[in-house]
């Protein structure tokens, strides 16, 4: 993942060959196996949908992820996150259009949306930056076509059913997308409620195809 000019590397400090990180902390990176299934990206024997996503499928068809979310990973993505790193967008984006360059693409990529509280907070939403940068990639429109219309409170701590709970009804898409094939995009997928509830919501817009892109992927 060898981006811009020769600079520190964002890990260890040590001179790369022009990006943001060099060779041997790349190789750290925490990959995902190839044997995963293909609608939510845990490993899965032999690649085969997995007994959870046969039991109750998610409101998208496939998930593509290219890392698990580990060190030193989880640190690029909380830097990026919330030191506002924006720079990092483009290591993520690259990573993830390599691990597209063989698949079917959408029409469109529509990215994770923050709440107008917490953008303000933040000051910028990462999603959409990284999804910005892949859609200049992969010569795609990036629309941000739905919207967080209740703030609610973070996920971490809370069990599944809770989380489901928890980010009912978070979503609308106030943009068309009759008849359109969309793919999704956030940082990170931990159980897959906010990406499965966004999914409903672009499916109540008209979507009829709707895959997930993410970086990193908690296993």
């Amino acid at each position: 993942m060898q981006i811009g000019v020769a600079q520190p590397c964002v890990l260890c400090g040590d001179r790369t060959r022009g990006g943001l990180i060099c060779a041997a902390c790349d190789a750290d990176l925490p990959r995902l196996p190839a044997e995963r299934c293909p609608q939510c990206a845990l490993p899965a024997f032999g690649g085969q949908l997995c007994g959870a996503c046969l039991k109750r499928p998610p409101a998208f068809e496939r998930c593509e992820a290219v890392f698990s979310y580990g060190f030193p990973l989880d640190a690029l993505i909380r830097h990026c996150k919330y030191a506002g790193a924006q720079e990092l967008a483009a290591l993520f984006a690259e990573a993830l259009a390599a691990r597209l360059a063989d698949r079917p693409l959408p029409e469109l990529i529509v990215p994770m949306p923050l709440h107008p509280a917490r953008l303000r907070e933040r000051g910028f939403n990462q999603s959409l930056e990284i999804a910005r940068r892949l859609a200049t990639r992969l010569d795609l429109p990036c629309q941000h076509a739905c919207q967080r219309q209740r703030d609610t409170p973070p996920q971490a701590g809370l069990d599944l059913k809770a989380r489901r709970r928890n980010l009912r009804g978070a979503f609308v898409c106030d943009e068309a997308l009759a008849g359109k094939r969309i793919a999704l995009l956030d940082d990170v997928m931990t159980s897959g409620s906010s990406l499965n509830e966004l999914a409903k919501a672009a499916r109540r817009a008209g979507a009829v195809e709707v895959d997930v892109w993410v970086v990193a992927r908690t296993l």
